[in-house]
C-alpha cells in the first residue's frame, strides 16, 4: 500500500508528492532531544543497558545512537513533560512516550536485553490481536522518568494499516 506524504515546500506552492511503499523506502533518522539532570546515569542507562552508542558529548549533553535515530539529552535544570494516560486495548499508555518500531527479532532481544534492567510500565505484550495492526510492544521508563516504547510488527506494512 503507498502512503501519500506531502513535502514540506508544500506550503510554498510546491506540492510534490512522494510515494512511500510502507515503510520500505530509505527513511533518515530522526532527532529528539531531552532535558536531564542525570546525564551520567542517562549515558549508563541508554549505552549499557539499551546497547545504543555514544556519540558527540559535552559535559552539558550527549548524543546517543538509537537504532539509527539521534537521541539528545541535555542538562538544563527542568525534568520531563508532564505525564497523562490513555487507554489503549485494555492497557494505560503513557502519554508522552517515544522509541522504535523494530523487527521482531530486534524486539525480542531488547526484551531479553531489559528484563530485570528496567522500570517496566507494560511488559512484553501483543496487542491489537488479530488485526492488521497486530503488534508486539513493550513500556518502560529510563532513568529521568521518560517513558519509552518499542514494538514490532510481523508485516511492516502495517504499521500504518486501519483497522
Amino acid at each position: 500500500m503507498a502512503y501519500p506524504v506531502r513535502h514540506a515546500n508544500a506550503k510554498y506552492g510546491h506540492d510534490p508528492v512522494i510515494e512511500n511503499k510502507g515503510i520500505s523506502v530509505n527513511i533518515r533518522p530522526f532527532h529528539l532531544a531531552l532535558p536531564t539532570a542525570k546525564l551520567d546515569e542517562t549515558q549508563t542507562f541508554y549505552c549499557q543497558t539499551l546497547g545504543c552508542t555514544l556519540g558527540r558529548t559535552s559535559s552539558e549533553w550527549i548524543d546517543l545512537n538509537l537504532f539509527g535515530h539521534q537521541l539528545v539529552f541535555h542538562v538544563t535544570g527542568s525534568g520531563p513533560l508532564p505525564e497523562s494516560h490513555n487507554p489503549v486495548d485494555a492497557h494505560s499508555v503513557p502519554i508522552p512516550h517515544f522509541g522504535v518500531v523494530l523487527t521482531p527479532d530486534q524486539h525480542r532481544e531488547l526484551c531479553r536485553r531489559i528484563t530485570g534492567k528496567v522500570e517496566m510500565i507494560i511488559e512484553p505484550s501483543v496487542r491489537f490481536e488479530g488485526t492488521p495492526g497486530e503488534q508486539r510492544t513493550v513500556f518502560f521508563r529510563d532513568p529521568n522518568g521518560y517513558a519509552l516504547e518499542f514494538k514490532s510488527f510481523a508485516n511492516d506494512n502495517d504499521l500504518f494499516a486501519p483497522f
